[in-house]
């Protein structure tokens, strides 16, 4: 049974709270000891020069130590019932996925140099703004989609990856998706192969992972609520072959994880001409938007170079800080040491004594 929730703090033992009755109980044996002490000094006659030799100050001074040594006990009996309240915390992912296109349309110069160079340059500005204790791992897709850098914290490695990216034809966004989610749970049996389908196996498009089917015991949780990981999606949004994308935006959902999507591009978009082929490329956000409302993350727009790296900030100013309700009874407990030191200083600075 906890405390009501607009209280600042809850407590997993609030039945320990039955404990602080002991706080004015000690007021009270404080008081009596000191009419006690009094009783003793009046059996001196030159009781009126011990007070006037003490003074006002010095009659304060004498109950400060006593005052902090109260504190502390009452700070220590409530860290007894292990209170909980709601705090700024560290990041809380283990693992952020990066999920980037590399399809021919990641070569339209409406963000300059290109989308891709763009994209790259902002990719590296993200991790250095990241802890380095924070695993990161890239998934690079176009018509399919591969881990080019399993979940590490060296981040010259992921730089290497990054700066490897060839564009490819196609853009299978929920294969990235997908592939994404495999590699944060590598056991769920997570299988592309079966999502892309039959018609797209024939005419040969490559998969990427063929793993056991997913159990049947899975039990779908509350989006957003996996805080261990989260999958940052950059890519122009129009899908035009594998996993749908809302399909592998839920099966994200499905397991708590936040797909965060940044849209790189215009909305009227460029014709972009490659070996022959030609294509008008547009920025689809709609498509962004359902997916991050989905997982219960955000969707950014970068329409710039400039802009795309001041996404990638923000992004990593939300990801790195977190306001959660944690257990703060080492905090108490600290508080409370201090205050015995205090108390214990104070007391032999003044009386040259412990009291």
């Amino acid at each position: 049974m906890n405390l009501p929730t607009q209280f600042p703090m809850t407590f997993f033992w609030p039945d320990l709270l039955w404990l602080l009755l002991a706080v004015p109980l000690l007021v009270a044996l404080y008081f009596w000891l000191l009419r006690r002490r009094k009783k003793l000094a009046l059996r001196f006659a030159s009781l009126s020069i011990i007070k006037d030799a003490m003074g006002p100050g010095l009659t304060l001074r004498r109950h400060i130590p006593p005052l902090l040594l109260l504190l502390a006990i009452t700070l220590l009996l409530l860290a007894a019932a292990r209170p909980f309240a709601v705090v700024s915390l560290p990041m809380t992912q283990e693992t952020i996925m990066l999920a980037m296109d590399v399809s021919g349309s990641m070569r339209a110069t409406d963000v300059q140099p290109n989308r891709l160079v763009a994209a790259q340059n902002a990719a590296k500005a993200f991790l250095a703004q990241l802890p380095r204790q924070v695993k990161v791992g890239i998934v690079a897709f176009a018509g399919s989609a591969q881990v080019v850098q399993v979940p590490t914290v060296n981040r010259e490695d992921l730089v290497s990856a990054i700066d490897r990216f060839q564009m490819q034809r196609g853009t299978a966004i929920g294969n990235g998706i997908v592939m994404s989610l495999a590699t944060i749970f590598p056991n769920a049996g997570i299988d592309l192969n079966a999502m892309v389908g039959g018609r797209q196996r024939q005419q040969g498009v490559a998969i990427d992972q063929a793993a056991p089917q997913e159990p049947k015991a899975f039990v779908p949780v509350a989006p957003g609520s996996y805080g261990s990981a989260a999958i940052i999606l950059l890519t122009d949004g129009q899908r035009t072959t594998g996993v749908d994308s809302l399909e592998a935006a839920k099966l994200a959902a499905d397991r708590g994880v936040k797909v965060y999507t940044v849209g790189i591009g215009t909305v009227n978009g460029e014709t972009i001409g490659f070996e022959g082929w030609s294509m008008r490329v547009k920025l689809d956000e709609d498509t962004l938007k359902k997916i991050a409302l989905q997982t219960q993350a955000e969707y950014f727009y970068a329409g710039s170079a400039d802009t795309l790296k001041k996404v990638y900030e923000t992004l990593s100013t939300r990801l790195t800080v977190e306001k959660k309700e944690t257990e703060i009874s080492g905090l108490l407990a600290l508080a409370a040491a201090l205050l015995v030191i205090a108390s214990a200083g104070l007391s032999i600075l003044w009386f040259n004594r412990v009291a």
